[in-house]
């Protein structure tokens, strides 16, 4: 379904590539802190559970305010709301490498969150904007700007964070400044575009004719769906190396550079997620991504090296393709809205995520980290509740 708003200008492909831009960088900054993570556990002595805290403080602020920040964004939108989220950004940053106890660690992550939580709604919605009816298109391009950027965390951390320790986090900053800028020129765009839509006289899109309890069922099970997602990907993310060096007893370098690849694989499956569901309908990319990737997530924990690096590749492309249907999906539900729909969705991930990842941090502690592992693959047992979705299509 392309609603009418969306599809009522044409696609503007530079907004299109400056706003995944600039959330690669978001993301990539955001990626710093979970990529200390081996230097952190080591100099302050935290445990598993303390470090899943530290991601449940940078997550659970964007699960709070997303909707909230993306309902005021369809009431009262400000263009430039998306440059003042990168400059808290940038903020965070410098936090972070300041930190020098437990509690200031906290505190950096909380304000990297904050960034996060006024970034995503906002540019979720001038993708949307500036997609020209190829919401999904637009949606991918815009997420994998952000998979790429969590991608490249890894290798940042290998390469520089790593060797030089965590003071030389500061020298990312720089790139938030350069990301301001593209973010004031995004929003002279914005203007720009809300004064042509208004002189057009697009009409409102109009959403599905479902029943009240059909709609609360629908985004329960679009949040269920999340909520295996991103409690998996979460956990490889803040855990992966960890599982890789107990099991595999590798160094955190070579255990970095393997994050990196699942990682990459997952920017590119969420890239071709959108498009595949424009043209064959996005419940039936949510019904191959989570299920799909079930399988393979199942034998990856007993498998040797070689193995385990083949299936993640496996696992991060097939599940990250359900990411944009997802958002597009719930969008359509309520097209109206789509700041706050797009606040629920990413807020909802992040926290969910975060949550999950400290929940098995603590588990971690008393079972091992190849224990926790081997269960982890059961979340993506949730993806058969894609049934109870309304086919939109």
């Amino acid at each position: 379904m392309i609603t009418q708003r969306a599809a009522g200008l044409p696609t503007s492909y530079s907004v299109i590539l400056a706003v995944s831009g600039t959330h690669l960088i978001n993301d990539l900054l955001q990626f710093l802190l979970p990529a200390l993570y081996p230097v952190l556990k080591g100099q302050y002595d935290l445990t598993y559970f303390q470090l899943g805290l530290l991601t449940l403080a940078q997550q659970i602020t964007a699960c709070i305010l997303q909707p909230v920040l993306g309902l005021y964004g369809d009431l009262r939108p400000k263009p430039y709301s998306l440059a003042v989220a990168m400059a808290v950004v940038a903020l965070g940053v410098v936090m972070l490498a300041l930190a020098g106890s437990f509690p200031a660690l906290l505190a950096a992550a909380a304000v990297l969150g904050l960034g996060s939580a006024l970034f995503h709604p906002e540019a979720s919605r001038v993708c949307r904007m500036a997609s020209g009816g190829r919401l999904g298109f637009a949606q991918s391009s815009f997420q994998v700007g952000g998979n790429a950027g969590t991608a490249l965390g890894p290798l940042a951390a290998a390469l520089i964070v790593l060797p030089l320790g965590q003071a030389s986090t500061v020298w990312f900053g720089l790139l938030a400044v350069g990301a301001v800028v593209v973010l004031l020129w995004i929003a002279r765009w914005f203007t720009h575009q809300q004064r042509a839509t208004r002189a057009a006289g697009t009409p409102l899109a109009v959403g599905p004719d479902l029943p009240r309890k059909r709609l609360i069922l629908a985004f329960a099970v679009l949040g269920a769906l999340l909520l295996s997602k991103f409690v998996y990907i979460e956990t490889f993310k803040s855990y992966y190396t960890f599982f890789l060096i107990e099991k595999f007893a590798l160094s955190v370098r070579h255990a970095q550079g393997l994050l990196f690849v699942f990682l990459a694989a997952v920017a590119f499956g969420t890239f071709f997620g959108g498009p595949v569901g424009d043209r064959i309908g996005r419940k039936k990319v949510i019904w191959g991504s989570i299920l799909g990737a079930l399988p393979f997530a199942l034998v990856l924990p007993l498998a040797p090296l070689w193995g385990v690096v083949t299936l993640t590749v496996i696992v991060g492309l097939v599940l990250s393709s359900a990411f944009a249907a997802i958002v597009v999906f719930a969008q359509e539900l309520l097209p109206q809205k789509v700041g706050m729909v797009a606040g629920f969705v990413f807020g909802f991930a992040f926290g969910i995520g975060a949550l999950g990842a400290a929940a098995l941090g603590a588990l971690a502690d008393q079972i091992g980290m190849q224990q926790v592992f081997g269960y982890l693959s059961a979340l993506l047992c949730l993806g058969f509740l894609t049934a109870f979705l309304p086919d939109l299509d």
